[in-house]
């Protein structure tokens, strides 16, 4: 039997940040996870996603070239083969990024199995008995698949498994719209996939102002074949699924499920320690330790909430701290959530069902980028930005936007937010011109005229009408 100051349960993105802070202070430290190592955003989720998604945009601008006066001399086509082996070449090259990083400490301080509790200070994994004093949960989560589709797994894909394919199919039902289900349907319906998208009610990437939900969706629906009605039935027909949503039926060669991720913890099996397996426990959102076992950590996916790479990196390094020094509280960053569609959708701050369940009085200020002047230059005037602002200060809660660049608009707003400014110091900085960022100019003058409080204008500021 082995006994550990800190065991690790998961290499991936929050459990290695959680590493790097244990080791600075003990060398009584083991990772331990059973699964393929290289973290799910590299392997899986942010990273091949996003070589897919650029291989669409590319294919995809063609259809803007004539207007640009580019004439091709023949036809432009895609090696769907080809990019798939170029996603899973870039893909084994990010992984590899990670793997490298773990080289110094996997022969001493890694195991490669998976755990299961015993009790609140034990564990087994490979027959072996571990004790420790702290325990960080990094589990992460594995793909949902409705009972519904379980039938027929020669048919079904999810994102653990998309990138594995030799090829793209002829045609694909997306099922879930949410960011990863849209990013991945609009990407295959540009590749030349036949593609629906289904999802149970008109909402797409967790967009909640209702105006640019509104807006989302129609523009969506221009883009690709979407359908709001669920899935009634689904049946095999020779090497095809027919698939009936609403009114309609579909005959398709895969389904691809992006209905949300499930929790690792039955395998852990944390009922041994007196919490349920099928929930996240309770835990205080400061410390991320566990409202019933305080000596141990939640930290990344496991939580059930913002399952991002950055925020898992966070929570990783919170727990791993927590965990080896005195209790800390730290400052959050600044939420910001981007959805790599073309236009992306970005939240940054308080969304608007956040500001309205917190009753906070707050403006509006809005911009369309349909003819706003560098969009029309790029070709690309989609879009809305919806910005949030106190009501009485002018300062800057949140928003949420869908238009050109808006990854690189979202963290403007989301830096801003994280320095407290307000719709007057926003505006106070330069903008050139002709730039996307124009709009959000736009978009804070429409606030500005709506709150409150209206300082003096300073020595290198600009009055404007």
């Amino acid at each position: 039997m082995k006994e550990i100051d800190v065991v690790i349960i998961g290499a991936g993105s929050a459990g290695l940040s959680a590493r790097s802070e244990v080791s600075k202070i003990t060398s009584s430290y083991v990772v331990i996870d059973g699964g393929k190592l290289g973290t799910t955003c590299a392997r899986v989720g942010c990273m091949p996603s996003k070589v897919l998604i650029q291989i669409a945009e590319d294919f995809h601008r063609k259809a803007k070239f004539a207007e640009e006066g580019i004439i091709l001399d023949g036809t432009l086509s895609i090696d769907k083969v080809q990019a798939m082996k170029h996603v899973r070449k870039l893909r084994d090259r990010f992984v590899r990024g990670v793997m490298s990083g773990m080289d110094s400490w996997m022969k001493t301080n890694f195991i490669s199995g998976y755990a299961e509790l015993i009790d609140a200070h034990t564990l087994k994994v490979n027959d072996e008995i571990i004790k420790f004093k702290k325990l960080i949960l990094g589990a992460g989560t594995t793909p949902n698949v409705p009972e519904i589709f379980k039938p027929y797994p020669d048919n079904i894909v999810t994102t653990d498994s998309f990138f594995e394919m030799e090829s793209l199919p002829k045609s694909i039902a997306v099922i879930g719209l949410g960011v990863i289900g849209l990013e991945l349907g609009q990407a295959c319906s540009r590749l030349n996939v036949e593609t629906i998208g289904v999802a149970r009610r008109k909402v797409l990437a967790g967009i909640s102002d209702p105006q640019l939900s509104s807006y989302a969706v129609s523009k969506f629906s221009e883009m690709m074949n979407l359908s709001f009605d669920g899935i009634q039935s689904v049946e095999k027909d020779g090497s095809e699924l027919v698939i009936t949503t609403g009114d309609k039926s579909v005959r398709v060669e895969k389904i691809l499920v992006t209905a949300g991720r499930g929790l690792n913890l039955s395998r852990l099996n944390i009922a041994n320690i007196g919490l349920d397996n099928t929930k996240v426990p309770e835990f205080d959102v400061n410390s991320l330790s566990l409202k019933q076992h305080p000596h141990i950590f939640i930290a990344g996916d496991t939580t059930g909430d913002k399952q991002i790479l950055h925020e898992a990196s966070d929570e990783g390094k919170i727990a791993g701290y927590n965990a080896v020094n005195s209790r800390t509280v730290f400052k959050r960053r600044a939420p910001l959530m981007i959805t790599f569609t073309d236009p992306n959708i970005a939240f940054c701050g308080m969304k608007y069902s956040e500001l309205k369940s917190a009753q906070l009085p707050f403006e509006v200020g809005e911009v369309s980028f349909e003819g706003q002047g560098r969009s029309i230059v790029k070709l690309k005037e989609i879009g809305m930005l919806y910005i949030y602002g106190h009501k009485n200060s002018g300062k800057i809660l949140g928003a949420e936007l869908m238009g050109p660049d808006a990854e690189h608009l979202a963290h403007l707003i989301s830096w801003s937010i994280a320095q407290d400014l307000t719709v007057y110091d926003m505006l106070a900085m330069p903008f050139y011109h002709p730039v996307v960022e124009e709009g959000l100019r736009t978009a804070l003058r429409s606030l500005r005229g709506k709150v409150d409080e209206r300082p003096e204008v300073g020595p290198l500021e600009i009055p404007l009408q």
